[in-house]
């Protein structure tokens, strides 16, 4: 069986220091709440920043194989590990927001206590996709959906990010799930009907906003459909957009 909360944690962001730092410090002490933040994620989450995150560290997690065929880096230096727990996070931080009637721009971002207190059904542990399989393949599968929106893989991204996988000590039957999601693509449909809860929906469409560059017009569009097929509301869209941008890529 797969670990499915291991293999999401691979696809995303692991921790670094910034540049001239060593990776150690209290928010990286493996044995704290939050499971290990960086320095940067200190800065940025512990004082609202809005953007610096990103640019403090380099692009981690087999994800970031997707996004560097488009020359992008997602933020790094959001956590060493327990991925699962900052999704869950994000979407809750965005739901409050947007239950307060918050104006996205000014809405705060997660802090790190929220991080180790996010609801439990914010969860991607929370409860199975709609097929009865683990949630977390389902966000893995809509990662990859979202980070292939823009067109295809050729030859080369492809030997390259098979070859990245196969060095991530990822199992045989979870390297097999990558590799066939490489090879037939959901649609977004399929990737919306995973979700059957509202919290779900919210952590699809933000994951997914993670894996893509919302200025690139098939991007923009994919996030746009798949919005709409997982029946979010604008104004909780805006909140979740808002969310990515604080921990996603820097603009160009």
């Amino acid at each position: 069986m797969i670990d499915a909360k291991a293999l999401l944690d691979q696809f995303l962001p692991a921790s670094v220091s910034r540049p001239g730092q060593a990776a150690s410090s209290p928010w990286t002490n493996p044995g704290g709440a939050l499971g290990g933040i960086s320095d940067a994620a200190r800065d940025v989450l512990g004082q609202g920043g809005t953007g610096a995150l990103a640019g403090a560290a380099a692009a981690g997690g087999l994800i970031s194989l997707f996004l560097g065929k488009k020359g992008r880096k997602l933020g790094g230096g959001l956590v060493s590990h327990g991925g699962a727990a900052v999704l869950g996070a994000l979407a809750d931080r965005a739901f409050r927001n947007w239950q307060a009637g918050r104006q996205p721009a000014a809405a705060p971002p997660v802090t790190p206590a929220e991080i180790a207190t996010a609801e439990p059904r914010f969860l991607p542990s929370a409860a199975p996709a709609a097929n009865g399989e683990a949630f977390e393949l389902a966000l893995v599968r809509a990662m990859i959906g979202a980070a292939r929106a823009d067109g295809h893989i050729d030859a080369e991204e492809r030997r390259r990010i098979f070859a990245q996988v196969e060095e991530a000590g990822l199992d045989a039957e979870a390297k097999a799930f990558v590799f066939d999601t490489i090879d037939a693509p959901v649609s977004v449909s399929e990737v919306a009907a995973a979700a059957t809860t509202p919290e779900q929906a919210s952590e699809i469409y933000i994951v997914s906003r993670l894996a893509v560059d919302p200025d690139d017009p098939a991007e923009r569009a994919y996030l746009q459909a798949l919005a709409h097929r997982l029946k979010l509301p604008a104004e909780l869209v805006a909140h979740l957009d808002r969310q990515a941008e604080i921990v996603g890529p820097p603009a160009a």
